[in-house]
């Protein structure tokens, strides 16, 4: 009894490992561009002329955006923030 219990559960296990080594996983789906290759090499020169590809496994490069301050008003901003960093906090 024992050793027809192990059977049909190795059975059934095997069944349901095959089951599931029927359907890929991601779905395989066919690709098809619609770009010609001298698309493909335009958009990668202005890519690299924009410099929006970095080489090696480095994070993407993100454009700062241009301030809208001059230099004196930063400066003063920075200044404004010690003082008040040091008004705030005295030191232990």
């Amino acid at each position: 009894m024992n050793i027809k219990n192990i059977v049909v559960a190795a059975s059934l296990l095997a069944a349901a490992g095959a089951a599931m080594a029927e359907a890929p996983y991601p779905p395989e789906t066919p690709f098809h561009s619609t770009q010609t290759r001298a698309d493909v090499k335009a958009e990668l020169q202005r890519a690299q002329a924009n410099h929006e590809i970095v080489s090696r496994n480095e994070y993407p490069v993100l454009r700062q955006a241009p301030s809208k301050l001059s230099r004196q008003e930063v400066e003063s901003q920075v200044q404004q923030a010690n003082n008040a960093a040091q008004n705030l906090y005295s030191g232990a």
